[in-house]
């Protein structure tokens, strides 16, 4: 075991672009909006930020445009610790971008995303080539699907070929081949992309038990599936553990709290924390960033973490080698 986990990242950038309404508008309606504010996010970039914030040495490999928003993103990454050496410029497609809309009431915040993928899409086979001669020193890679399918697959594959462990987080839901699922260590999907993966609509533990078994006949290792605030369940031919979220105050912004959650999980077993406690982490780490506004700014550092978790009366010991 060593103190900071080698992880690479391989994934998307986009910069959100975020109004706050109280009431979304019908269609050909005009609302008047309560906010709007810019965010550095997508699922690569928040999961390797995240990752970075809580211990982990980090790199991320992608593609920005050569515009404003690139700038802006690739700055705030590499603030967070993240190495972005890696990452390459399109000269044929624009930064990404995510029209976040969040809908305030007194009960609840509610959030719709449209995505335009711009330069994510834009990765080659050649943008990663450089895995091949590095990937064996990296202790696990994630990936996220809002990239070039056969770029995960090319990166799962390098992976799986040099005995490192893949993290899939299925998101957003798109069909996956069998060979990309018997390629991989981890997947993790929420209850809807697990669904869409299973056909087994998953509402509670009954239902996710068999989600999981019916992922683990693909060939995937290890099952996640992240259930909001009914917390997660995780799988393996011999493992079930259900894991409750935590309530760390008012939900203030949903965004990046899967992307929080697994850059936590992947974070903590690279450690060798046993899953159960991986779960833990991931889960309280997830609690503080719903309670924040925005995608990379409501990340966590590992002191906000360890503080909340001991607050829970929760063993800490492992964790700290993250300090």
């Amino acid at each position: 075991m060593h103190n900071k986990p080698k992880v690479l990242v391989v994934g998307s950038f986009v910069m959100d672009l975020i109004v706050s309404t109280d009431r979304f508008p019908d269609s050909g309606e005009t609302v008047i909006g309560l906010d709007f504010k810019t965010a550095p996010g997508g699922k690569g970039a928040n999961q390797a930020v995240q990752a970075a914030r809580l211990g982990a040495k980090v790199a991320m490999a992608g593609k920005v445009g050569k515009d404003d928003f690139g700038v802006k993103i690739l700055k705030s990454v590499s603030e967070s610790g993240v190495d972005v050496t890696r990452v390459a410029l399109s000269d044929q497609k624009p930064t990404a971008i995510g029209n976040v809309q969040l809908e305030v009431t007194e009960q609840q915040t509610s959030n719709r995303i449209l995505v335009v993928p711009g330069a994510n899409m834009d990765i080659t086979c050649s943008d990663i080539a450089f895995l091949k001669d590095t990937i064996s020193q990296l202790d696990m890679v994630l990936l996220q699907l809002e990239i070039p399918m056969e770029i995960n697959v090319e990166v799962a594959r390098i992976a799986h070929d040099n005995g490192v462990p893949v993290m899939l987080n299925s998101a957003p839901a798109a069909p996956l081949s069998d060979e990309l699922l018997s390629l991989l260590t981890y997947i993790s999907p929420n209850e809807h992309e697990a669904a869409i993966l299973t056909g087994i609509p998953v509402k509670d533990s009954v239902s996710a038990k068999q989600a999981i078994h019916a992922l683990l006949e693909k060939g995937v290792k290890n099952v996640l599936i992240t259930m909001g605030n009914r917390g997660a369940a995780f799988g393996n031919e011999n493992e079930f553990l259900l894991s409750p979220c935590f309530d760390y105050g008012k939900v203030v912004d949903p965004t990046a709290a899967g992307d929080s959650f697994v850059g936590a999980f992947c974070t903590a077993v690279c450690i060798g924390a046993s899953h159960e406690d991986a779960l833990r982490f991931a889960n309280a780490t997830a609690a503080i960033t719903v309670s924040r506004m925005g995608a990379q700014p409501s990340l966590p550092v590992i002191d906000d973490v360890l503080e909340f978790m001991e607050k829970q009366c929760l063993d800490i010991e492992i964790f700290k080698t993250l300090k």
